[in-house]
């Protein structure tokens, strides 16, 4: 819904540029938004949902295509603000800081951008199990993450610290960098390459999961389309725009959201990697057979969750108590790390996994 709603921003300033008369309709409020930009929003909002309703294929086909579109527009964007800047780059707006505080600053950017990236961690799956190979997987995260970040990172430097040397204005959006383009055409360009992108990380990031998960919890009653169009009018319902305006919404939620996601990673990692030994039985996975090695209690793994509650209470009062402001910002590795060491402290001395290789089987008592 968010990401919706940043789009649409896009859109209503690509809109105005072309026709400044639309600009009448920006100054009314329903429900907090006005007319243009219920417009626009319904618009980009309609957009994904196309793009969605021919499925997985389309997806990957419209992210292949959005991915160069941005890196060439921002790329053209930093060189036309350097030369606006005569070259000149302001690497502070403020006294650098220096010694423990520095890099406690440093070390907290990296934890919050792990937290926001830990999101597609746990559901990497829905797309890497349409990759060929596992050569694939490694060739496209290497180039899409560790050199994709340090491109986009060099860029966001080169933007920012024009523009403050410039005006003394710090950017707080990359709208505002299009919106002060002189020149319409080049504004219009901006708009359209930043819409494509806003859309092509939005159904990536956050639309394609909770349609996998909502039809994986109704597959009776729900396919990838149905469950798409339940998160799609779930991001209208919520009013994306009012809780983007509240600063403090927004660092709650991601702190919260780490704190959350933290536990789950930890539990995951643990019993993949220490308890299993990188070892799964995929006909197993699929077996509704009480005495399955994955039937856990009904289904669920009552060890995960004796390991995760704790790990995520813990976390979110790191993460949203003010007494704990200093390392609010690394919840998720707290939780993370809790809730494996819990998960594999419970694992190791209550053995009920069976050994997927038939050397040996543990039965686990709750499930019968």
């Amino acid at each position: 819904g968010t990401q919706t709603s940043r789009a649409s921003v896009v859109f209503r300033v690509l809109l105005t540029a072309i026709h400044p008369g639309f600009a009448d309709y920006d100054h009314d409020s329903i429900l907090g938004l006005s007319t243009l930009g219920w417009a626009c929003f319904v618009a980009i909002w309609l957009v994904q949902l196309v793009i969605l309703a021919y499925g997985m294929e389309m997806v990957r086909r419209y992210e292949g295509f959005a991915g160069p579109v941005i890196l060439l527009t921002v790329a053209a964007l930093a060189g036309w603000m350097y030369f606006q800047a005569n070259g000149q780059i302001a690497w502070s707006i403020r006294e650098p800081l220096s010694g423990g505080e520095m890099w406690r600053n440093i070390f907290a950017g990296g934890a919050l951008w792990l937290a926001i990236y830990g999101t597609l961690i746990l559901n990497f799956c829905d797309f890497a199990r349409s990759s060929p190979c596992r050569k694939t997987i490694q060739v496209g995260n290497f180039w899409g993450l560790p050199v994709n970040i340090l491109v986009f990172a060099a860029i966001t430097v080169l933007l920012c610290g024009g523009q403050f040397q410039l005006n003394g204005r710090v950017i707080e959006s990359p709208t505002e960098i299009i919106a002060a383009i002189p020149n319409t055409f080049f504004l219009v360009l901006g708009c359209l390459a930043f819409l494509i992108v806003t859309v092509a990380v939005n159904i990536m990031a956050n639309f394609v999961a909770p349609a996998f998960v909502l039809s994986n919890l109704a597959p009776k009653y729900l396919n990838f389309r149905r469950a798409g169009l339940i998160s799609a009018f779930v991001a209208v319902l919520i009013l994306p725009w009012n809780l983007y305006n509240s600063p403090l919404v927004i660092v709650y939620f991601l702190s919260g959201l780490g704190a959350l996601l933290g536990p789950l990673y930890g539990v995951i990692m643990v019993d993949y990697w220490l308890i299993r030994k990188s070892q799964v039985d995929v006909p197993q996975l699929y077996s509704e057979d009480p005495q399955g090695i994955y039937y856990y209690s009904r289904g669920v793994n009552m060890r995960a969750v004796a390991a995760f509650i704790p790990a995520a209470v813990i976390a979110i009062l790191l993460a949203l108590l003010p007494g704990f402001a200093s390392v609010s910002p690394f919840s998720w590795l707290f939780g993370a790390g809790i809730a494996g060491l819990l998960y594999l402290l419970i694992a190791k001395r209550q053995p009920h996994y069976a050994d997927v290789s038939g050397e040996s089987i543990a039965v686990d008592n709750v499930s019968h």
